[in-house]
Formats: structure tokens, C-alpha cells, sequence
């Protein structure tokens, strides 16, 4: 009898172990808000992209621009660069201007952020689209990013994101004064770390002089050059939190 409920227990483990392995292979869809605690319309947004966050099938991402600023509140996670890479998105997807909250899934299409229909069905959309495979691992000079090859010679970008699970600030000035709101999976650095074009790739990244320390999530994200979509992605949690 003990032998049965350890072979059961072992079945048990096993089958958890296969179904964590399964998760970890899952492709993932990449959804970035655009947003900003300047902004009055933004935090249903914000409140939606953290639902988003749990999801082990996607990456969530929460972008905050710094156009806001002016108005009074200055977003401490708000950068030009996040700027940059949202106005590089209105180029190529044919948009006369940026705005807030914006989501944009995949690097394909967009919506506003609160639009909670329309950014799920763009999700079931490209839930199935053709991925190349993505890993990225710790190693013992920072991060290690790898991407399977295809038969292709697009070139495509190989960004690497740092990010926090979760923020909450209390804001004193500008649309959102005297509320206090939550932010998830704040990216808190994206920087390129290299460039495929169908071959195999092997990046040994150092942290690509972009500290991971503090942080509690990293991301690796392979981006076409030419039209912006995603065509693959992967993270890797560097915290318990």
C-alpha cells in the first residue's frame, strides 16, 4: 500500500512538473499600454492591464510616456525613450497621433487601453499567429536570450525590458491629484540588444548594461523592423513578487 501512494505521488509531482514545463513553453502575446498618471482616463486602463498581467499567456507590459508631464505631475516612470517606441508604433501602424491609455497587442494593432471587448478580441486574434521560439534564462554574466531559427531573412530587433510587478502612487498634482493608483509590470528599461535576420541566435547579454537589480521581472521581445509586429517573446521572473 505505501509503495501505491508513493508511485501516486509521484505521478502527482510528475504531472505538475509537465504542466508548469507546458506553461513555460506557452507562446506568448505581447499586449504594451501606453499610459501616463497624467492622464484622467487612464486608470481603468491601468486597472485592466494588471487582469492582463496574471495571465501566464501573455506579456503585459505598462509603458508610461512623459507627454503628460506638463500638465502639473511629472510620472516617475515616464521616459522619452517609452515615448520614442509609442510614436515609432503610430508610424507603422498608419496613426496621425499618439494618445492615452493606448493598447497595442503584438505589435500589430491597437485600441484604447479601458476598451476591454476590443483588446480581448484583438488577443483571440493573435492568439494563433506563427511565433518564433523565444527563451531567455539567467546566466552568470546576467541574462541569456536565445531565438530558434526560420526560414526567413526579415530582420527583426531583439529588445530586452526590465519591469516591476507592481506599483502604487500616491499622486499630488495634474488630472489624477489626491488618488492613489496602481501600476503593473512597469517597464523600467527597454534597450536593443541585437538583431536577427533567421539565423540562430545566442545572446550572452551582461545585462546588456541595463541593471536587473531591484527589478522583478525581465523580458526578451523580437520585433520586425519594418512593420513592427512581435514574433516572439519571452520572460522570466527574477523575484518572488
Amino acid at each position: 500500500m505505501k509503495s501505491f501512494f508513493t508511485a501516486l505521488a509521484m505521478a502527482a509531482a510528475l504531472a505538475v512538473a509537465v504542466q508548469t514545463a507546458a506553461a513555460a513553453e506557452k507562446p506568448l502575446t505581447v499586449v504594451e499600454l501606453y499610459t501616463s498618471q497624467g492622464c484622467s482616463s487612464c486608470p481603468p486602463a491601468d486597472a485592466f492591464l494588471g487582469e492582463l498581467a496574471k495571465r501566464d499567456d501573455l506579456l503585459a507590459l505598462s509603458i508610461h510616456v512623459d507627454y503628460w508631464d506638463y500638465i502639473g505631475w511629472k510620472d516617475p516612470f515616464a521616459s522619452p525613450e517609452n515615448t520614442k517606441r509609442q510614436r515609432a508604433y503610430a508610424s507603422k501602424l498608419g496613426m496621425r497621433y499618439v494618445y492615452t491609455p493606448q493598447m497595442i497587442v503584438q505589435g500589430a494593432a491597437h485600441s484604447t487601453g479601458s476598451d476591454r471587448g476590443k483588446i480581448l478580441a484583438l488577443i483571440a486574434k493573435e492568439r494563433n499567429s506563427k511565433r518564433v521560439a523565444v527563451k531567455i534564462s539567467r546566466a552568470e554574466d546576467g541574462i541569456r536570450v536565445t531565438i530558434a531559427g526560420a526560414d526567413t531573412t526579415e530582420e527583426a530587433a531583439v529588445w530586452l525590458a526590465v519591469f516591476d510587478n507592481r506599483h502604487e502612487t500616491r499622486i499630488k498634482r495634474g488630472e489624477n491629484g489626491g488618488r492613489t493608483l496602481s501600476y503593473y509590470n512597469v517597464v523600467r528599461g527597454m534597450k536593443r540588444i541585437g538583431t536577427w535576420n533567421g539565423e540562430p541566435l545566442d545572446i550572452p547579454t551582461g545585462n546588456a548594461g541595463m541593471s536587473t537589480e531591484g527589478r522583478d521581472g525581465c523580458a526578451v521581445i523580437l520585433q520586425s523592423v519594418s512593420t513592427g509586429r512581435i514574433l516572439g517573446a519571452a520572460k522570466l521572473a527574477l523575484s518572488g513578487g
